[in-house]
């Protein structure tokens, strides 16, 4: 499989900021790729830092002026497969910022009680799926795995959130995954959720909105505050514009039952 993702940010910066980027495609697709940042019609260098997951974030100190992030890469093949990292799996059992799994574990152990493994991953994705309703800005940056539950609808940060919470309350590692996604309808950047099953990360996805093994890994993490492609640290800066594509030379079919992993 081939695949061929872009992205296009503006922003604009109104005081002197630090800006972190999680755009490119993680270190373990070994992409072929360029990065062109430019700000106030001046080319900058970003510092990379490649956390243990192969994330990298980008980080460029910035004055203000109009600011361009335009990203391409190409990926041939399959990822190497992340290595088995023990402490991932006590790790990604603890509640976080955005997944509120000892909130929910009522409701999950009531709704799931005696599943396990595929059947498992089949049921919360199916569970989730059908009770959110999929709905651009209908969520805010805050929200976390309980107000989604209860709004019952949201994008896929949300439904992710949604499903990492109910399996962490269940005793399954799981985390959130930022990816770009082939075949995803409408195009943007793309959050799934990957739960420890069987002795592998396996990716789940309640949205169904593009095949699972078409997915190219760009972050790792807890939840969405690991994951953001764009975080101010300092200084002040809006987002312009945002323009995302992936496409692969085939989609195949996925099948919420089988157990996939990203590659």
């Amino acid at each position: 499989m081939q695949r061929e993702m872009t992205a296009h940010l503006v922003l604009d910066v109104t005081s002197p900021a630090r800006l972190v980027l999680e755009v490119a495609v993680a270190g373990v697709h070994d992409p072929r790729e360029s990065l062109a940042i430019v700000s106030a019609g001046r080319d900058v260098v970003a510092r990379e830092v490649v956390d243990p997951h192969g994330t990298r974030l980008h980080v460029v100190d910035v004055g203000p002026g109009l600011l361009t992030v335009d990203y391409r890469a190409e990926v041939t093949g399959r990822a190497h497969q992340e290595p088995d990292v023990p402490a991932d799996q006590l790790v990604y059992l603890r509640p976080s910022r955005y997944c509120e799994s000892d909130v929910l574990a009522p409701t999950a152990r009531s709704e799931f009680r005696g599943l396990a493994g595929v059947d498992l991953l089949a049921a919360v994705s199916s569970w989730v799926g059908t009770r959110l309703a999929y709905a651009p800005g209908s969520s805010l940056p805050t929200d976390g795995a309980v107000r989604t539950l209860l709004a019952r609808r949201g994008v896929c940060r949300d439904f992710a959130h949604l499903v990492v919470a109910l399996l962490r309350a269940l005793d399954v590692p799981a985390r959130l995954v930022a990816v770009y996604a082939p075949g995803l309808d409408p195009m943007d950047f793309h959050a799934v959720a990957e739960a420890y099953v069987e002795g592998r990360w396996r990716v789940v996805d309640a949205t169904t909105l593009a095949p699972r093994s078409s997915l190219v890994r760009i972050a790792t993490g807890r939840d969405a505050s690991d994951t953001a492609f764009l975080s101010v640290h300092r200084g002040t800066a809006t987002l312009r514009e945002l323009t995302v594509s992936a496409v692969a030379d085939t989609l195949p079919d996925d099948d919420v039952r089988e157990l996939v992993s990203i590659g």
